[in-house]
């Protein structure tokens, strides 16, 4: 008999971002619903697409 998971894991993750223009490292989450600056230099880092966001940046990490 094959087991079944119970408890579904979340889809979402934060994302450790580096903006390329400032080499800022800033954690976002990966469903951001509104768009996300840099909060150093105000280079946006993610636009909302209606799912997964639209990650500008350069992805360093992902938790979750």
């Amino acid at each position: 008999m094959k087991t079944k998971n119970l408890v579904t894991l979340p889809e979402s993750k934060f994302l450790r971002v580096l903006c390329v223009k400032c080499r800022n490292e800033q954690v976002i989450f990966s469903k951001a619903a509104t768009l996300v600056k840099c909060l150093k230099c105000g280079e946006v880092l993610a636009e909302p697409t209606g799912g997964e966001a639209r990650v500008k940046g350069k992805i360093l990490e992902r938790f979750g």
